[in-house]
């Protein structure tokens, strides 16, 4: 448990004192698997005056999360957050509303016995997913991906007939907002993307696992270099930020060297860095790992030549020019800024 979700639970059950409010969803369900508390979930009657005082008291960052719903969220700098959202009719209404029987348990704020209406402990210890509802997945399509995820993430499985749900539905996958399908995807490994494909969850959302055997896992591991592999250019369907997209284009476009030598090194990392070492775990390409890192750690501090010292107008030449000076440098034909000018001036002569 984190060492201030403790304090912040106190903080909790202050602000809600005397009103009828839960704990619920994710925050109990960890606490029962015995993994580390960091965000709180609750229910109550006002969700946005408890979030206000709640956050007046923490030192949190409130606001709205979802106008829909009526949650709010106090954020913390620590990465920590408490959801606040408001109790839709009673507690067993509310719970019958949730998506997977693990996930509908509630814990009062004032203590008292754990509500638990679909035996969601019992699912808990014996390792099962199941559906609260027939219609979880037509309430909300993102719950397909989200079922994947608590199966990598929580170590448990889909009962069968919640799986048998889940396949029926597979092809809503790609009706939530980009932004909340991309959140799923980025949490998951390398097996929740076979498992998206064994309950055909992956082809609908323009992913393949064709260039999954290729690549070379220990030498590079993260969630973009598996959205980049499963998905290529069909990542961009979804709502990426500029740097995933700058990554995309230098992983799908990277060639292998023709060899080891420090030119085709040098020539690799001016087109795939900062990506060098995940462009070769794409390309299967281990091989030459150690020569990139040899060629990063080598790498001198400043160029041989700055672009207003070649004696002519600024253009694309320069930069032409100056990639010349590196690679060459690279290669140890030259070594000095004087060799870098004869360089130039043959090639200037030449052009």
């Amino acid at each position: 448990m984190s060492s201030s979700t403790p304090d912040l639970l106190d903080l909790v059950r202050a602000v809600l004192a005397g009103e009828e409010a839960y704990l619920v969803g994710g925050a109990v369900r960890d606490e029962l698997l015995g993994r580390e508390l960091v965000d709180l979930d609750v229910v109550c009657l006002d969700s946005k005056r408890a979030a206000r005082a709640f956050a007046e008291k923490s030192g949190g960052a409130p606001f709205p999360l979802s106008e829909r719903h009526g949650a709010w969220r106090v954020a913390f700098p620590s990465g920590e957050c408490v959801d606040f959202t408001p109790l839709r009719g009673t507690l067993a209404e509310d719970l019958a509303l949730r998506d997977f029987t693990v996930n509908a348990i509630a814990e009062p704020l004032a203590g008292g016995e754990v509500v638990d209406p679909f035996d969601g402990r019992r699912d808990l210890a014996e390792r099962r997913l199941k559906a609260v509802s027939e219609s979880i997945f037509d309430d909300d399509p993102l719950r397909l991906l989200r079922a994947v995820r608590f199966e990598e993430e929580l170590g448990l499985r889909l009962e069968q007939d919640c799986e048998e749900i889940l396949r029926s539905r597979a092809h809503l996958v790609s009706q939530p907002a980009g932004e909340r399908i991309l959140a799923e995807l980025e949490k998951l490994g390398w097996p929740g993307y076979e498992r998206l494909e064994e309950l055909g969850l992956l082809a609908p959302l323009g992913g393949s696992l064709a260039l999954t055997g290729r690549i070379e896992r220990s030498l590079a591991d993260s969630p973009r270099l598996r959205l980049v592999t499963v998905f290529g250019e069909s990542l961009r369907r979804l709502p990426i930020s500029g740097e995933l997209g700058r990554y995309l284009s230098k992983l799908i476009g990277a060639k292998l060297p023709a060899d080891g030598s420090p030119r085709q090194i040098h020539r690799f990392r001016r087109a795939t860095e900062p990506w060098a070492i995940d462009a070769l775990a794409f390309l299967g390409a281990n091989e030459y790992a150690e020569d990139v890192r040899i060629a990063r750690e080598t790498e001198p501090d400043e160029p041989l030549l700055r672009g207003d010292e070649l004696g002519i107008a600024p253009g694309p030449l320069v930069g032409e020019l100056l990639d010349l000076v590196a690679e060459e440098r690279a290669a140890g034909t030259i070594t000095t800024r004087e060799e870098a000018l004869e360089l130039v001036r043959r090639q200037l002569e030449v052009g």
